[in-house]
């Protein structure tokens, strides 16, 4: 076994040996054949990618004597001289640039090239490294490179050709290199092991590509390298993960396992074995991204490993086939994303294990962000089956229906959903292991009977309004009597659990055991929405809480018109319908610019692109169908009949004839099963709610006051100031 380099022993002879680079050899040919040689050439590109050897391959075609030819005879002496382990021609002068780049070299080539030739046709000089010749340099080979006698060819070979002035790079042929693509230096290297005779395992040759990084050069010294050391097994994958420093491929299936399954033990427990292991932290997270990267495009194409998008062993592709069945597509684009900023954050890091293992927190936990990808990462893992452990039929909660489904699918009516029990099933779910059983739900209220006829209206104007009953415990003020408190534990970003922890709904069976009688007049209803309306509003009312939080973070009045004045009335999957007390307020909320402010906050927190409705519902939303274990507690049924209370301060109702009360027809002992619900009056907003707060974005420092702002915003003109004492 000879000990020269492998490089050495594989260098071709000839262009047709050349590999990826069919770009430059291919014109070289055929400019050969038709005798249209140029008398400099610039070869440039990535090191070890052919520059020098095409110039020695070139050099060989011009001075065979068969030549100028494509194909060299090598049998002449001068195909001899300049073969792969030949002595070299003295006609072939090759020069390193590196170190004799400056003028005096310059001038002692000038002088020695109008020379002729000893043996051969041209005389050949091969300036290798070019980009270091000094300007000086370059300015003393001017003029003979650019009027050279007819025996005189020059080819420089360039890592920089910008480096290279413009007078010698206009007056030479510029072919540029490339990297060679990995599927074709992989064969090529199979080659070359299959001609030594050498066994080599499926996984260790894209190891090799990797490592030289599409130089051929550096990647037949890596296969040399490993070629020296193989025992009589060949060259095994351990032994090639081991010397090169990859990361073993067991460890990022574990990890990504981990990712998939939200284990954050399995994910940490990894990071122990990579850096007991003494694997580099960097290399580790460098090789998580590529493997993320081959998710990423095998959930866009399920068959990228039989078109050559992926470089690796089909049982690799197929189990990274199945790694990436079980992500969604914004979770891996996510994943990938946070892995490649903490590679870039890791460089000059002093703890390259904590960063490690914040990577993976990040990872893990897409609820701690409230970004769009973090968003859509939690949609991905409801949408395979880690959603709320709910009994019913209907869709997950956060989950808004598309037109499609609600045009098929009938109103559910989920049971309600025991206290934190949406988490912590959602966990299970992801970790593969069974849901604790649930206890049992509060009874529910007894259902509605038949709606007893309303007499003729006779005047228009509705009655005092009745009694409201008092807000659910945990209740701010202001809010919608069917709304339900933001939970005080909820961390921001997250999804709204079925009720606050520690809290349960409202039981409705002793409300449902009182006997209610019907109210002595109802205002006429408003019209009713379609059945996918009132479906879609079932789903936005479990979200208007957080809603309403996403639009107090970007304008106060917008907040409070919504929250005294507005309440969801229908939504169809693309257009939500918000429904206003009275005209004013719909003209309030059109005027002001709120809608955008709602449009824009839903487009931020939720991701949401939906058109606003606003029109006007005097019921308050009391004719929507009640809702269905969306996390709200439902309000108390109205106690029996009382004697309607004064009207509340701040609330007149316009001046009409009192409405003709009809008895009811049941009789006393036999309690009423419906009652008619008056317009809510609107309620006032808590001195705290109504305080800014020191991060509130409306609150700017630079604002203007006084004669500034009207100055500015009415174009007036400050005649006088008067001061008063």
């Amino acid at each position: 076994m000879s000990s020269l380099a492998l490089y050495r022993r594989y260098r071709p002879e000839s262009f047709a040996e050349v590999i990826g680079q069919e770009h430059v050899t291919d014109p070289l040919q055929q400019a050969l054949r038709n005798n249209r040689v140029n008398h400099a050439y610039l070869f440039s590109g990535p090191r070890g990618c052919g520059k020098t050897t095409s110039a020695r391959i070139l050099a060989r075609c011009l001075n065979c004597e068969q030549g100028p030819t494509p194909t060299p005879c090598g049998e002449c002496q001068s195909c001899r001289d300049l073969a792969r382990n030949g002595p070299g021609s003295i006609d072939v002068i090759e020069i390193d640039a590196a170190s004799h780049g400056g003028v005096d070299d310059a001038r002692d080539l000038r002088e020695k090239a109008f020379f002729g030739p000893a043996s051969s046709r041209y005389k050949i000089y091969i300036i290798d490294e070019a980009h270091m010749v000094t300007s000086a340099g370059f300015n003393a080979l001017l003029k003979v490179v650019e009027e050279p006698p007819e025996h005189l060819k020059f080819i420089f070979a360039t890592t920089e050709p910008e480096k290279v002035i413009g007078t010698i790079r206009s007056r030479t042929h510029h072919y540029p290199f490339r990297l060679v693509p990995p599927g074709t230096l992989r064969e090529y290297l199979a080659e070359v092991c299959g001609k030594e005779n050498s066994y080599v395992e499926d996984g260790v040759l894209p190891l090799v590509v990797r490592a030289g990084a599409g130089s051929v050069r550096d990647s037949m010294s890596v296969m040399d390298q490993l070629l020296a050391g193989a025992g009589d097994d060949g060259v095994t994958y351990a032994m090639a993960t081991s010397l090169l420093g990859y990361t073993d491929g067991s460890l990022l299936d574990s990890i990504v396992d981990a990712f998939a399954a939200g284990d954050g033990a399995a994910a940490f427990e990894v990071v122990d074995r990579v850096i007991e292991g003494g694997n580099d932290p960097r290399r580790f997270v460098a090789d998580l991204l590529e493997r993320l990267r081959d998710l990423v495009i095998l959930a866009a194409v399920p068959d990228a490993g039989e078109k050559g998008l992926i470089d690796a062993p089909a049982d690799v592709v197929e189990r990274m086939q199945a790694q990436a069945s079980v992500f969604g597509a914004a979770e891996l684009s996510r994943a990938a994303d946070l892995v490649n900023e903490g590679l870039t954050e890791m460089r000059g890091a002093t703890s390259p294990r904590l960063q490690v293992e914040l990577i993976c927190a990040r990872v893990l936990l897409p609820a701690a962000f409230d970004d769009e990808r973090s968003l859509q990462a939690r949609l991905d893992r409801l949408e395979r089956g880690a959603s709320f452990a709910t009994a019913g039929t209907g869709p997950a909660m956060g989950y808004v229906p598309g037109p499609e489904a609600l045009a098929h699918a009938p109103v559910p009516v989920a049971p309600a959903v025991q206290p934190g029990a949406g988490p912590a099933a959602a966990r299970a779910a992801v970790r593969g292991e069974a849901p604790a059983p649930a206890a049992p739900p509060a009874p529910a209220a007894a259902p509605p009977a038949p709606a007893q006829p309303v007499a003729p209206v006779v005047s228009a104007a509705p009655q005092p309004p009745a009694e409201a009953p008092a807000p659910a415990g945990g209740q701010r003020p202001g809010a919608w009597p069917t709304a339900a408190a933001p939970e005080p534990g909820r961390r921001p970003g997250g999804w709204p659990t079925a009720s606050a922890p520690g809290q349960s709904p409202v039981p409705q069976a002793a409300s449902a055991a009182a006997p209610a009688q019907a109210a002595p007049a109802a205002p006429v209803p408003a019209a009713e929405p379609s059945a996918g309306m009132t479906q879609g509003a079932g789903q936005v009312r479990n979200m208007w809480p957080d809603i309403l939080e996403a639009v107090k973070n970007r304008r106060r009045f917008t907040w409070i018109l919504l929250s005294q004045n507005a309440q969801v009335t229908g939504f169809d999957g693309t257009t939500l319908q918000i429904g206003f007390l009275n005209a004013g307020a719909r003209d309030n909320f059109t005027s002001s610019g709120s809608e955008d402010v709602l449009r824009q906050a839903l487009a931020e927190r939720f991701n949401a692109q939906w058109k606003i409705e606003a029109i006007v519902d005097p019921s308050g939303g009391a004719g929507a169908p009640p809702q269905t274990g969306g996390g709200r507690p439902s309000a108390v049924a109205p106690a029996p009949q009382r004697p309607a209370p004064a009207p509340q301060q701040g609330y007149e109702p316009r001046s009409a004839p009192a409405p003709h009360q009809q008895p009811s027809a049941a009789p006393a002992a036999e309690p009423a099963a419906q009652s008619y619900s008056a317009p809510e009056p609107p309620r006032s907003v808590a001195p705290e709610d109504d305080t800014p707060e020191a991060d509130d974005p409306d609150l700017v420092d630079s604002a203007l006051s006084g004669h500034d702002l009207i100055v500015r915003e009415l174009g007036a003109t400050v005649v006088e100031e008067f001061t008063n004492e």
